[in-house]
């Protein structure tokens, strides 16, 4: 079963190549056959280089420029287009999240799961340097989408998950071009019925380089995924309802 990692990547010329190759390393000793997809969105320092770097220096590793103007949830998009194995993870370019998790979400895939969310705020996770402001906002957005899906996972917004190459098929086609596709990909996955569990994981603060989350420009953006995919679970519902009249 082959694993595809999408890794967006904008102006971390300080951070990726650690991070791709922590990463590698991870997966070449857990003997994981694995193709790892970089993603430059639109990157003004040296980062492109970089990558092109890597890309020659390890040949599982695609190097992929997206056409779309800057945007996390554009970059992601774009690089869901070249994956090639059975198994996806997005995982940050900003060292944020731990390569051993990787490894861990690729099991449970393994053992029948469609998905495996990780969750930052359950027993056996680690939160190291989360910005206060941004933790009260994360909490306080979790608790809304339980609350509207009737859900216990508590840790939607965060972007490091795996599914299976035709939850992702399943869930197009994808609209958020920012920070929200972390919460329109799960939360359509989970409406549709596939199957997921919930692991505990690491988490770091950048160690370098500065954030591209924006708390204010991001919560509209946040809201209309959600209710997006809100109004999906009701018409699928109803679709559903009169399928079995």
């Amino acid at each position: 079963m082959r694993l595809s990692v999408v890794i967006p990547v904008h102006n971390e010329e300080k951070l990726i190549r650690k991070v791709t190759e922590d990463l590698i390393q991870e997966l070449e000793l857990n003997q994981i056959d694995y193709e790892i997809i970089l993603v430059n969105d639109n990157s003004t320092d040296s980062s492109p280089k970089i990558l092109e770097a890597l890309s020659c220096e390890y040949k599982n590793i695609k190097v992929v420029s997206s056409k779309f103007p800057k945007g996390f949830g554009r970059a992601i998009r774009q690089g869901l287009e070249h994956i090639t194995g059975e198994v996806v993870v997005i995982f940050m370019g900003d060292g944020s999240d731990e390569p051993k998790d990787v490894v861990r979400y690729y099991e449970k895939i393994k053992e029948g799961y469609d998905c495996v969310f990780g969750s930052r705020f359950i027993r056996g996770a680690k939160v190291k340097d989360y910005p206060l402001i941004k933790l009260i906002f994360n909490r306080l957005g979790n608790k809304f989408i339980q609350f509207l899906f009737l859900i216990p996972y508590n840790d939607v917004s965060n972007a490091f998950k795996a599914y299976r190459k035709e939850v992702i098929e399943a869930v197009q086609p994808l609209v958020s071009q920012y920070f929200n596709i972390t919460v329109e990909i799960p939360l359509k996955a989970i409406i549709r019925g596939f199957s997921y569990t919930v692991i505990p994981i690491n988490w770091q603060g950048r160690e370098s380089g500065v954030s591209k989350y924006h708390i204010k420009e991001l919560m509209r953006k946040y809201f209309f995924s959600i209710l997006y995919v809100w109004l999906e679970k009701i018409l699928l519902k109803e679709e559903l309802r009169i399928k079995n009249e």
